[in-house]
């Protein structure tokens, strides 16, 4: 794991999880190599699944077609997307599945400094990227979504936690 990368997993398990009660219901989106699966576990949370095109996840596919995928609407209080909405859009798809007042916990680079995640991904010291970020957004833009907490990390990575508004 990149220098960078690594790093920053354990201050996203700070930011993001202190306040998460062990059995609310998870959706993880875009688990890669699996590592938040990993530590809810280890900690105790007891009501977690994670979804993603390729394997390790629980539930391989694409979320878009999540009815076909054995989800539930409005079935999860908390749905995580670390590194994934600058790749493709599922907003709607994360709204029609978590549950009213439930929380959005995402991590995106900023858009206008993407150039320079490209340069410490080049330089070995950040994850290389899985696929173009094709749908990069400022938070103050992200729809469907109220802001509850957000932040600018180091320059580039946006972290924010968001709740479920009525449409």
């Amino acid at each position: 794991m990149p220098m960078l990368s690594d790093y920053a997993r354990r201050k996203k398990i700070e930011y993001f999880f202190g306040d998460i009660p062990k059995d609310a219901s998870i959706l993880e989106v875009g688990a890669g190599d699996g590592w938040v699966g990993r530590y809810l576990k280890e900690q105790g949370w007891t009501n977690y699944v994670s979804v993603d095109i390729v394997p390790p996840a629980d539930i391989v596919g694409d979320l878009r077609d999540w009815r076909n995928l054995g989800l539930k609407e409005s079935s999860f209080d908390v749905i995580i997307a670390f590194e994934v909405i600058e790749h493709v859009d599922l907003y709607q798809e994360m709204f029609d599945l978590l549950k009213p007042g439930g929380r959005l916990l995402v991590t995106t680079p900023v858009p206008h400094m993407d150039w320079a995640c490209k340069t410490l991904e080049r330089i070995g010291l950040n994850q290389k990227r899985t696929s173009p970020h094709s749908h990069l957004i400022y938070f103050k833009d992200i729809p469907l979504f109220t802001p509850v907490d957000t932040r600018v990390v180091k320059l580039i990575g946006q972290w924010g936690k968001f709740t479920k508004v009525a449409k």
